[in-house]
């Protein structure tokens, strides 16, 4: 596990306790924290990667966005699968230059794109067929982590990782907006995505809100979706006609098995590396997310 600030630290606990996994060391550029964090798991704690053990398969990095594409490379090179977190660099030329280092190296490169793995989502994604219109909120209050990024990049790269996934179209046209409100970068955002196929997608994120709030919702043909991701809750709503009678809502609570997320993606990344399943967000898919969020915040200037 490389980096285990207030994320890491949350992956190397999981792979400590997932029996798929052996946790064999942690590393982190503050050392004295690498060794606490190791030391709450049995295992060394470094303070430079190049301290690793070499009887290692894969690592998980959550090291500031700014350095994602330097461990990243370093760790393929070595010949180790790797499961970074979001965003997957701050820039499209650095992301592209990881994928490319993974298919030069033979290695499994995924992107930590956690919603993905929510169990609310993954209980309503099989139902879904053509969504029509999409509204995402994502509200959190201020926090110093993550701050050498914007709330784009932060926060809204979730839901457009996920909205992406749902439509099956290109994005046609983006209007968005922005705020610097607390910090030198933009701090709550809200952006348009109108897509080919004529879906449009309202996303919100933002990082100085009184509230914590993770919620989509969904609209189809005769059917509304509402998720809330923190819950981990779901609704269903369809319109049911029967021959003449007059047209009936119809509310169906989703059920939901409720776990970590994390872990699910954990396990996800642990059995592709075996050869197994095809779960998990690929370097593509991380880059396509990427390819938005930056649009989105070259608009916003």
């Amino acid at each position: 596990m490389i980096g285990v600030g207030s994320l890491g630290q949350h992956h190397a606990r999981l792979y400590a306790a997932l029996p798929e996994a052996h946790l064999v060391a942690v590393v982190d550029r503050d050392g004295d924290r690498a060794r606490l964090v190791g030391s709450r798991h049995g295992v060394p704690g470094f303070g430079d990667l190049t301290e690793l053990p070499d009887d290692l398969e894969a690592v998980s990095v959550a090291v500031p966005t700014v350095a994602h594409a330097e461990v990243t490379e370093v760790c393929l090179a070595r010949g180790l699968a790797v499961l970074v977190e979001k965003p997957m660099a701050p820039s499209v030329s650095e992301a592209e230059s990881m994928a490319a280092a993974a298919i030069k190296a033979g290695r499994l490169l995924l992107v930590g794109h956690t919603e993905r793995f929510n169990p609310a989502y993954r209980a309503v994604a099989p139902r879904l067929r053509d969504p029509r219109f999409i509204e995402a909120h994502r509200l959190g209050v201020f926090s110093a982590r993550s701050t050498d990024i914007d709330v784009v990049l932060d926060l809204m790269i979730h839901d457009l990782d996920l909205v992406l996934t749902l439509v099956r179209a290109e994005v046609a046209a983006i209007d968005s907006v922005g705020v610097n409100a607390l910090t030198d970068k933009v701090d709550i955002a809200n952006a348009r995505l109108r897509f080919e196929n004529g879906a449009v997608a309202n996303l919100t994120a933002s990082r100085i809100s009184t509230d914590r709030v993770r919620k989509l919702r969904i609209f189809e043909s005769n059917a509304y979706l509402s998720l809330d991701y923190a819950e981990q809750s779901a609704v269903v709503y369809t319109l049911k006609r029967e021959g003449g009678a007059r047209p009936e809502i119809v509310r169906d609570d989703v059920v939901v098995n409720r776990e970590e997320p994390l872990a699910v993606e954990l396990r996800a990344f642990l059995t592709q590396i075996r050869g197994g399943g095809s779960e998990g967000v690929s370097a593509r898919e991380g880059l396509r997310a990427l390819r938005i969020a930056i649009r989105i915040l070259e608009q916003i200037g």
